[in-house]
């Protein structure tokens, strides 16, 4: 079946509520294609690489979480940009990406779907007086042991995490954000949990984990990302009846 261009995103504002979020980027539709849908493919990121994919798809539109035109970055359309929208233009492929609404959705966002996948029980937000947190707090069914917990995640996202231990204590209460949110360890140790886990991992947190006595895990930025956008384009795909494809570019960040 198809859709209108305006309608897709228009059901995908709708799931996602974009207007409430302070984002650092634009989210909904950030390069117009054609316009009605047929076929869509989602990814992480909206690299050369996803987009030429996405060609070979015959494609109608591209769904992502890290689209294009961030807060600060240079605003002149040469060199990589250029390439990139060169071949979205040239094809006639509209790109559509959310960026803090999507990790924010309490069943279709990056951390909803990452807790689903590893099987924690979501308890509330990390930031508790924000009705859209970002992050999460929730537990473990069983208590285990942090090397135990870093396998867990090994297996459920196909990398190896990093692991610093904060304690010796085994880990049954754990607050995460995906990607790179690794300055959110701070909230995360006032709210008493046993374990944070994010995507990045920069010098302070490794400090951070020791010195607040706080189990940290770093488990991939990308790795941690691949679930929400998955499951927004599945949903809108049968909800309008569209082909639906997810190509995961590897991304060892």
């Amino acid at each position: 079946m198809t859709v209108s261009l305006q309608a897709l995103v228009a059901a995908a504002d709708k799931i996602l509520e974009p207007a409430h979020f302070n984002d650092y980027c634009p989210n909904g539709l950030q390069v117009a294609g054609g316009t009605a849908v047929t076929r869509i493919v989602s990814g992480v990121t909206a690299s050369q690489a996803l987009i030429e994919a996405a060609i070979d798809e015959q494609a109608d539109a591209i769904l992502v979480h890290h689209g294009y035109f961030w807060r600060g970055e240079d605003p002149c359309i040469v060199g990589m940009k250029r390439n990139r929208l060169a071949l979205l233009l040239a094809n006639n492929i509209s790109l559509i990406a959310y960026h803090l609404p999507l990790d924010a959705h309490p069943v279709l966002g990056n951390n909803a779907q990452l807790a689903r996948r590893l099987g924690i029980v979501v308890e509330g937000g990390l930031e508790p007086n924000n009705p859209r947190s970002v992050g999460n707090i929730g537990s473990l069914a069983q208590a285990m042991s942090a090397a135990a917990f870093a396998d867990h995640v090994e297996q459920v996202l196909g990398r190896k995490p990093l692991l610093e231990l904060g304690h010796g204590r085994p880990i049954k209460r754990i607050a995460w954000c995906t990607g790179g949110a690794q300055s959110y360890i701070d909230k995360a140790a006032a709210a008493g949990v046993d374990a944070y886990l994010s995507g990045e991992v920069s010098e302070p947190t490794i400090l951070a984990a020791r010195e607040l006595g706080i189990h940290y895990i770093a488990a991939g930025h990308h790795a941690t990302e691949r679930y929400g956008i998955q499951a927004l384009a599945e949903t809108l795909a049968d909800q309008f009846g569209l082909v639906h494809r997810f190509i995961d570019i590897d991304n060892p960040a």
